[in-house]
């Protein structure tokens, strides 16, 4: 049940509140909790030097600092925010709750009290995107939009300035849907396959995070499905409100599917023909699923005509297929969003009728490449791996029955530089050299943003 903007600031006027790990979530919420008479506890397991200006900012804030390897131990107070990161279910915060301290987190604060209608995403591929273009839609037809989330900034700092007449747009990670008692009025679930198995205990607990999204709806909300994969399509035996699926590969009586080259809106009966897929600016068949994914979002809030605008003129998300540069005939794309082997085979390895030169490899989430392998192999002329996944993906392409001695060319790398060179070298003249990794980033960069960025600093600099 939402809880007024007011009752629940006049709630923590004199309580302890802990804000566990100093990100860029939880800084901007020290001096808004400050201002209303509640004491923050910043804690965070690295130390005064290690946080630099965030441990000055927040001290400079009000904030009283818990540091250290030891940072959670004794600690008192009243609420403590988690870190979307951090494991639920770990040994720190059981010993929080078995101490009667409630376990909360920005996000579940802000879908508490936000006083307009929210839209949020959530998936294991295609997120940020259909985030965005949802976003752009409703922007286009007129609306003051928020968006934030997993994508760009935290909300709860920037409550006080969202009207009744607003919207939000939400993207959302597991780690923040697994603690979520609150569903948005419209939920989006893009797909779901194998992903941060090195945080979730297994699959399972996996996919029950992400139905979070949908199941504390009710009648008067709208879930939007996709139908072509087999788990988020059962999600609708959960669902109290409205669903509507999208589907490139079946007629829909209510939803968005692909009729030759046009995206049909199907609704009560009537069918809408809403945008030619040759319009949409931004590449690959992944995309006109985000397209049919945003169209089943903002149905009946929107124009065509909006829609159409969006699709005409938005360029894409950084870091997701983003061009670069082209360079003596050779085009070179920065696609470091794909952390996971699903989103490589489906999105950079799809756009292309002809093999490309591909860098890989990062931090290992325990995920299966084995599917991947295949697909390199039908995709690839040269695959220059690095990281902890080099082994797994070359064991991949070796163990496919479509490989052949050298086809693709394996190239082992140690950096990021390294590969940048070598693919420059193994690069001729119309060729395509696309950075998308099938994997995280966390063992060389501290995300993929700056995994992205340095791998366009070094392009730019050849």
């Amino acid at each position: 049940m939402k809880q007024s903007m007011q009752k629940f600031f006049a709630s923590i006027n004199g309580k302890r509140i802990a804000l566990i790990g100093m990100g860029r979530s939880h800084l901007p919420l020290i001096p808004l909790f400050t201002k209303y008479g509640a004491t923050v506890i910043a804690c965070d397991k690295r130390d005064e030097a290690a946080l630099g200006d965030a441990a000055v900012q927040a001290k400079a804030d009000g904030a009283i600092l818990s540091l250290g390897e030891h940072y959670l131990d004794g600690l008192d107070v009243d609420i403590a925010l988690r870190t979307p990161g951090m494991r639920f279910w770990c040994d720190e915060l059981n010993a929080l709750r078995d101490r009667g301290v409630e376990i909360s987190s920005e996000m579940e604060i802000f879908f508490d009290i936000c006083p307009c209608k929210i839209y949020a995403v959530t998936g294991s591929d295609g997120k940020t995107t259909t985030t965005t273009i949802i976003s752009e839609i409703l922007k286009k037809q007129g609306y003051t939009v928020h968006i934030g989330g997993n994508i760009g900034k935290p909300l709860l700092p920037e409550i006080e300035t969202i009207a009744k007449t607003d919207v939000c747009v939400v993207e959302l990670s597991s780690f923040q849907l697994i603690s979520m008692r609150q569903s948005p009025d419209v939920a989006v679930v893009t797909n779901l396959a194998p992903n941060h198995l090195d945080i979730h205990k297994d699959m399972q607990e996996y996919i029950e995070s992400k139905k979070n999204i949908i199941l504390y709806q009710n009648k008067d909300n709208r879930a939007v499905l996709n139908y072509d994969n087999e788990i988020t399509r059962l999600f609708d035996l959960s669902c109290e409100g409205e669903v509507v699926f999208f589907s490139r590969q079946k007629k829909l009586r209510r939803g968005a599917y692909l009729e030759g080259n046009t995206i049909v809106y199907a609704e009560d009966g009537k069918l809408f023909d809403v945008l030619d897929i040759r319009e949409i600016k931004i590449p690959g068949m992944h995309n006109v699923e985000n397209y049919m994914t945003a169209i089943c979002a903002v149905w009946g809030d929107v124009s065509i005509e909006s829609i159409r605008e969006v699709a005409r003129d938005f360029g894409g998300v950084e870091h997701r297929a983003e061009f670069v540069r082209e360079l003596d005939g050779v085009r070179y794309y920065n696609d470091s969003i794909a952390s996971s082997p699903t989103r490589t085979a489906s999105g950079t390895l799809s756009l292309y009728d002809f093999k490309i030169i591909l860098i890989a490899g990062g931090y290992d989430k325990h995920l299966d490449y084995t599917e991947l392998g295949d697909v390199i192999c039908d995709k690839v002329k040269v695959a220059i791996l690095m990281g902890a996944t080099a082994d797994k993906i070359e064991t991949a392409i070796r163990s496919s029955a479509k490989y052949r001695e050298n086809t693709p060319v394996i190239i082992r790398v140690k950096d990021m530089a390294e590969a940048v060179e070598k693919a420059r070298e193994n690069a001729a003249a119309g060729d395509i050299v696309s950075m998308s990794p099938a994997s995280a980033s966390f063992d060389l960069y501290k995300d993929f943003d700056a995994r992205g960025k340095h791998f366009k600093a070094l392009v730019n600099a050849l």
